[in-house]
């Protein structure tokens, strides 16, 4: 049996040479022998890279409040300030494309919340001069969607940002930006908001962060562009400006002391790899052709990338995100035809509203603990009209079109849940309809959700999540989230042999599709599809050209008989 890497970590400190977590080179060894120090954080877009570090500025000092004369300017500083920012990242969307651009326009939204100036307006009338005002108010909103926890304590840290900008320009400063040094660098930095992470230029070599999780928005930005990424790496920015690091973003080490001549090394191989990778075409397939589609993770046409076999997630709520009131069945119609038309195969997500995708029209009410309330298809039991008119509307664009639209729900628990959304899916003329396996009991009951529906999606975040208890936004919980875990392994390992059984397909579109190291994997476990991110199709394509499928299956064996 091949020996299989062992779990990730995330650490502190600079240690003499931990082994690899995800199988990469060692310390001792290879491209990066000539390091001083190592340091180990989560590796979240894959790829290699090696430059000089430059740490991303903090934030601006919030001066001692001063006695106000004029509480009604204050007030009108607050409302320019909140107008600025919002205005800020809308010209920012405005220049980007794809998920960048919706994620900057729901943040512009944040800013724009009438809730949020109210408050900062009642504050500074009260008194507050206009920086403490914005403070106080961002403050207190932070406190209450970090107290939900889960997905929502995430998104708080992207209100600190706003805030920060908020009150730069309330002291008259210039709002926090990316560094821009005239020359590639390692981008180091706490944490990155959405608006800095969209707007990285071409010198920015690799991201590493000292917070953030798998599903942050650095992580997801950085792999739509390609670019190595590592969080939750402790000690990060204790490393001086100028200091030369390596970036390992599929193993998430860092490798700190380097010289120039080996940083320059490791981007001449990197490039040299990406092209070689780029050059690759072809359908998925194993060295002795047993067929795997690879297909595509995306939230709208503008992240259609040639190179792939179709869409496997069609995320539509980025539809729905930046929204105050739903969109209508014409925009809806008009958003999925455009998909449809350019690509062969497309299966659709019904919209995944709840936890880290809060969508202000549904006027969903709040809940202690949203991971485990009302998300997915479960927002249907309070406004069922919702899904109706997304059937509807992806029913039309399929017959405008021609296409087949094969159709999802996400966050599917229970046979009669599979059972009523397949009815109502097929009512609509919807010919393929499957559902997500994202939490313990989907899996369990596989053989008995195929016989409702046409195919089953493994979301192995949130499956590993829901398995382990873990949140995913937990750093020091990175081992329990790995997708290498025997117990994760064995729910995709049932579902697969329910696919057989059925005949039914059986694909993965959670982040372990999109890595070269796990995919081999999951084909050995039996899954026909994975989708991912459109940059890490060609390394995918590669891992299996170069392995059997019997490989793969003696692969997927021994990560079964790991003891975590």
């Amino acid at each position: 049996m091949p020996d299989i890497p062992g779990p990730g970590s995330s650490g502190g400190g600079i240690p003499p040479g931990p082994v690899s977590p995800r199988g990469g080179t060692r310390p001792d060894s290879g491209p990066w022998a000539g390091a001083a120090g190592r340091l180990t954080g989560l590796g979240v877009s894959q790829g290699r890279t090696a430059g000089p570090v430059i740490r991303m500025a903090g934030p601006p000092r919030l001066p001692a409040p001063h006695a106000v004369t004029d509480p009604g300017a204050e007030a009108a500083t607050v409302v320019k300030a909140l107008g600025a920012v919002a205005a800020d990242l809308n010209e920012r969307a405005a220049t980007t494309q794809g998920e960048a651009a919706e994620i900057l326009e729901a943040l512009a939204m944040i800013a724009d919340d009438p809730m949020l100036r109210e408050e900062a307006e009642g504050r500074a009338r009260d008194g507050l001069d206009a920086p403490h005002a914005l403070d106080a108010a961002f403050t207190r909103h932070r406190e209450a969607l970090a107290a939900l926890g889960g997905y929502l304590a995430e998104r708080a840290a992207d209100l600190d940002d706003l805030k920060h900008r908020a009150v730069a320009f309330a002291l008259g400063l210039p709002m926090p930006g990316l560094p821009a040094p005239g020359h590639p660098y390692v981008l180091v930095a706490e944490d990155l908001s959405p608006a800095d992470t969209a707007g990285l230029g071409s010198d920015v070599l690799a991201l590493v962060t000292e917070r953030g999780g798998p599903t942050s928005h650095t992580a997801i930005l950085a792999r739509g562009r390609g670019l190595p990424a590592v969080v939750a790496c402790k000690g990060i920015m204790d490393v001086p400006d100028g200091t030369v690091v390596g970036v390992d973003g599929t193993t998430g080490e860092i490798a700190v002391g380097l010289t120039q001549e080996e940083a320059a090394e490791a981007r001449e191989r990197e490039h040299a790899e990406r092209a070689r990778l780029a050059a690759s075409t072809g359908p998925g397939r194993t060295a002795d052709g047993h067929p795997v589609k690879l297909l595509l993770n995306v939230g709208s046409a503008a992240d259609l990338r040639p190179g792939a076999e179709g869409v496997g997630l069609f995320r539509t709520e980025f539809l729905f995100l930046d929204r105050k009131q739903a969109p209508s069945f014409e925009e809806q119609v008009t958003a999925y035809a455009e998909v449809f038309r350019q690509a062969e195969t497309v299966v659709v997500r019904t919209l995944d509203a709840g936890t880290d995708k809060p969508l202000p029209f549904l006027g969903l009410p709040e809940e202690p603990n949203p991971a485990l309330g009302v998300r997915g298809l479960r927002v249907d039991r309070l406004l069922p009209d919702v899904l109706d008119t997304q059937l509807d509307a992806i029913a039309e664009a399929a017959r405008a079109t021609g296409a087949q639209a094969w159709v999802m729900a996400p966050m599917v628990t229970t046979i009669a849940e599979a059972s009523g959304f397949a009815r109502r899916a097929r009512a609509k003329g919807i010919a393929r309809v499957g559902v997500m396996v994202e939490v313990p009991a989907a899996a369990l009951r596989a053989r008995r959700l195929l016989q409702e529906v046409d195919f089953l999606s493994i979301g192995t975040n949130d499956l590993a999540q829901y398995t382990f208890a873990a949140d995913r936004q937990h750093s020091a919980l990175a081992d329990l989230l790995d997708p290498r875990q025997p117990a994760l392994l064995d729910l995709i390992a049932m579902c697969a042999q329910a696919g057989r059984e059925a005949g039914k397909p059986v694909g993965v579109c959670g982040e372990a599709a999109g890595d070269p190291l796990l995919a081999p994997l999951l084909v050995g476990l039996g899954v026909t599809s994975l989708s991912m991110a459109p940059v890490c199709v060609p390394a995918v394509r590669e891992a299996l050209a170069g392995l059997t499928l019997e490989e793969c299956r003696e692969r997927a064996l021994a990560a079964l008989d790991q003891v975590w």
